[in-house]
């Protein structure tokens, strides 16, 4: 099936899309999601992308091991439904939630994750970089300037379905303490490294990012709607789900 929905049969319905202002609580934003995913399976609210920063944490997926959490005391840790292991979030990164109807829009989750990666990718060749997907490992990856055989994670991919509609997402680069990642091992993945827009030499902003998402967004999915920001609740405090 092709990652790419047909939208020629139908009226694609309406995708919010929402900037938070300033750093979003890691517990804020699950409680915001759950709400709000609820919403759309009931017909009661759009679809949501939400993009955002957290101050710094630990979140585990499903699969995450307890020997991957190298310094448990460093950050707060969260233990989360999304698929995967662990990664890191904070300052720097820009952090995706997608909140998408998956049955309607690509079929099954496969072909959603694989629209994600290809949406990342489109975003960062406008700023000349040369991302790529790999067999067998979810995300979206460079090859290191050294060897052509190695690569460096520069996203991340982490995503639950409820009623068949997205939460959580994607986390991107940009320009984090790449060593704030040295806590966990990211991902479950030994041997490889992670990069940032800044470690590649791109002084790439956030709102230079945010437009290039949108532009590899609406590709897919029509023109989204840029809804207010009081939609989302911002926090710099957690509520809701506490760290484990």
């Amino acid at each position: 099936m092709s990652s790419t929905p047909d939208t020629k049969g139908w009226r694609c319905p309406q995708v919010d899309w929402i900037v938070a202002r300033k750093p979003v609580a890691y517990g804020c934003a699950c409680s915001f999601m759950e709400q709000r995913v609820g919403d759309i399976a009931a017909g009661r609210a759009a679809e949501l992308i939400w993009l955002l920063e957290h101050p710094p944490i630990y979140t585990a997926g499903t699969s995450a091991k307890a020997a991957d959490l190298l310094t448990p005391d460093r950050f707060p840790v969260y233990r989360t439904g999304r698929g995967g292991q662990y990664t890191y979030h904070g300052p720097g990164q820009r952090v995706g939630y997608v909140m998408l109807d998956v049955a309607r829009r690509f079929g099954d989750i496969h072909a959603f994750i694989t629209a994600l990666e290809e949406t990342i990718v489109d975003a960062l060749a406008a700023f000349g970089v040369a991302a790529e997907t790999r067999a067998g490992g979810v995300g979206v990856w460079v090859r290191r300037p050294q060897s052509g055989a190695h690569y460096d994670k520069i996203a991340a991919i982490g995503v639950r379905l409820r009623r068949w509609v997205s939460y959580h997402g994607f986390s991107i680069n940009v320009a984090p303490d790449l060593e704030h990642f040295a806590g966990i091992v990211a991902c479950g993945i030994r041997g490889a490294g992670v990069t940032s827009l800044a470690q590649l030499g791109l002084p790439v902003s956030m709102n230079e990012l945010d437009q290039a998402l949108r532009n590899a967004f609406e590709r897919r999915l029509g023109r989204v709607h840029e809804a207010a920001n009081d939609d989302a609740r911002d926090a710099s405090e957690p509520v809701g789900s506490a760290p484990s």
